[in-house]
C-alpha cells in the first residue's frame, strides 16, 4: 500500500492511498474458492460448478465487497501510519477501482490542531469573594415577601409600585399592528415591560379612565417592522391595585420549611440558601474568567468541520431561546447566523483546550466528586435515589457528569497555578450583574 499526504492548509490534509491489484485479486480468489464449494448454480450440482462459471457469476459482486472493506480498513491503517486524527468525516474523491487497476483514492479532511498550551503560571485571574451581611439577609427577606405578595384593588390614582389591569390597542398610521393589542393585561409600574413612555403615560390614572398615548418604538426595537416608528395606544384602565406584603410571622416562615424557631430560624435558613447561591455564582464567575483567559492566551485555528457541527446544534438551541423571549430568529438573518458561528467557534476552541489541559495534567474524574455532583443535582427531585440510579444505569448520561467534573478539575488546575487576585463583591452585585438591553413591549 502506498500512502502520501499533502498539506493543503493549516489543518486540511489530502491523503492519497493506492492499493495494488494483487491484494484485491488474492482476496477475491480466496473468497471465490470458498464460495464455489457451496454455491448453487442452475445446471450444476452444489459445489460442482467450474471455477470459471463461479467467477463469471459472482466476481463483480465479491470484488465490490472487498473494495468496500479495503477502503475502510486502508483509510484507518493509513491514518495510523501517518499519525493523523481526522476532525470530521473525510471527503473522498472519485475512487478508481476498475479490475486490474487496483484501488486508489484521495481523502480530504481536517486534522485536530496541535496546541502548545500557554503555561497557566502566565495567566492573571480575578477571583471574586463575597461575604453575606445581615443587610443582605434583610433584603432577601423583603424579596421573599414581595414574591408572596397579594394585589388589592384601590380607588385612587395609580402610583409607583402599583399594578394596573388594562386593555389596549396599538396602531401605526391608523392601522392596528400585530401583537399591539391586549385585554386585561397586568402592568406593574417599574417592570419595564413596555416601551418608553407607556408606564409614564398611565401614572396618575384611575380605574375607568381612557388614555391615549402617542409614543415611538426605539430604533433598535426587536421587531424590525416596528423599530423607530411612531405608534398610538388607546388604553382603558380596568383596575388599579396596590401590593400587600405578608407579615414575617409563623405562617410565612412555614412556606419555607421553617416550623420552629421563629424569625432567627427563618433568617438562618435564608442565609444557608444564600450561601449556596453565592458559592454557585462565584464558581460560575471563576470558571468564566478561566475560560476567557485561556482562550485569549492560546491562539490556534479550529477545524471548520467541528464548527459546522456545533453551529447546527447551537442554531436550534439559540432559536428556541429567542422564541421563548418573543424574538423571531429568522428576522435577524445574517446577524443571527453570525452570533451562532461566533459562539460555535468559541465552544469548539474551549472544548479542545479543556481536552488538552486534561491530557497534559493527567486529570481524572474522581468517583466521589461525581457522586457528590449527582447528589446535588438529584436533591431537587422528589425521589433523589431514583435519579441517582438512573444516571448510574445510563453510561452516556453518566459520562456527561464525568465531563462536568473533569472541567471542574481543569479549572482548579489552572487556578492553582495562575496569578490570582481576590476581589470582594457585594452579594446583590454578584447575583444581579448589571445588564444592558432594550426595553421591549411585552405583547409585540
Amino acid at each position: 500500500m502506498r500512502i502520501s499526504v499533502e498539506k493543503s492548509s493549516t489543518l486540511e490534509r489530502r491523503l492519497t492511498v493506492e492499493i495494488p491489484e494483487e491484494r484485491i485479486a488474492s482476496e477475491l480468489q480466496e473468497r471465490l474458492d470458498k464460495l464455489s464449494k457451496n454455491v448453487r448454480i442452475p445446471g450444476f450440482r452444489p459445489g460442482k460448478a467450474p471455477p470459471k462459471v463461479v467467477r463469471q457469476q459472482f466476481a463483480t459482486r465479491v470484488r465490490n465487497e472487498i473494495v468496500g472493506e479495503i477502503l475502510q480498513s486502508s483509510f484507518s491503517e493509513a491514518m495510523s501510519q501517518k499519525e493523523l486524527r481526522a476532525a470530521g468525516q473525510p471527503v473522498l474523491d472519485p475512487v478508481t477501482t476498475a479490475p486490474g487497476d487496483g484501488l486508489s483514492y484521495t481523502a480530504t479532511f481536517e486534522v485536530f490542531p496541535h496546541i502548545e498550551l500557554t503555561a497557566p503560571e502566565q495567566l492573571e485571574l480575578e477571583q471574586k469573594t463575597c461575604e453575606i451581611l445581615e443587610a443582605d439577609i434583610d433584603l432577601m427577606a423583603e424579596k421573599l415577601r414581595d414574591q408572596n405578595k397579594e394585589w388589592v384593588a384601590v380607588e385612587r390614582p395609580a402610583a409607583d409600585g402599583d399594578q394596573l389591569a388594562i386593555d389596549f390597542v396599538g396602531s401605526i398610521d391608523g392601522t392596528v399592528f400585530d401583537g399591539g393589542t391586549g385585554t386585561d393585561f397586568n402592568l406593574q409600574f417599574g417592570s419595564g415591560m413596555m416601551i418608553d413612555g407607556f408606564e409614564e403615560g398611565l401614572r396618575g390614572a384611575s380605574a375607568g379612565d381612557e388614555v391615549t398615548l402617542d409614543l415611538q418604538f426605539p430604533p433598535e426595537y426587536r421587531n424590525t417592522a416596528l423599530a423607530g416608528k411612531p405608534a398610538r395606544f388607546e388604553v382603558t384602565v380596568n383596575k388599579v391595585s396596590e401590593k400587600l406584603l405578608p407579615s414575617l410571622d409563623e405562617t410565612f416562615f412555614e412556606k419555607f420549611g421553617v416550623k420552629d424557631g421563629g424569625l432567627p430560624a427563618f433568617r438562618a435558613e435564608v442565609r444557608q440558601n444564600m450561601e449556596k447561591e453565592r458559592d454557585r455564582a462565584l464558581r460560575q464567575q471563576l470558571t468564566a474568567e478561566v475560560m476567557e483567559k485561556i482562550s485569549a492566551a492560546n491562539v490556534f485555528e479550529v477545524p471548520s468541520a467541528l464548527v459546522i457541527n456545533e453551529s447546527q446544534r447551537l442554531r436550534q438551541q439559540m432559536a428556541n431561546e429567542m422564541l421563548m423571549r418573543g424574538l423571531n430568529p429568522s428576522a435577524l438573518g445574517a446577524e443571527f447566523e453570525g452570533a451562532v458561528r461566533e459562539r460555535a467557534i468559541n465552544r469548539v476552541k474551549l472544548g479542545l483546550l479543556m481536552a488538552e489541559i486534561i491530557k497534559v495534567a493527567a486529570l481524572r474524574a474522581d468517583p466521589t466528586k461525581i457522586r457528590q455532583k449527582l447528589e446535588g443535582m438529584a436533591s431537587s427531585y422528589e425521589d433523589p435515589a431514583a435519579v441517582m440510579k438512573w444516571y448510574y444505569e445510563n453510561p452516556q448520561q453518566l459520562q456527561q457528569i464525568e465531563g462536568m467534573c473533569l472541567e471542574d478539575e481543569a479549572v482548579n488546575w489552572i487556578v492553582g497555578r495562575a496569578k490570582v487576585t481576590a476581589t470582594a463583591i457585594a452579594f446583590d452585585a454578584l447575583m444581579n450583574p448589571v445588564q444592558t438591553g432594550n426595553k421591549a413591549e411585552a405583547s409585540s
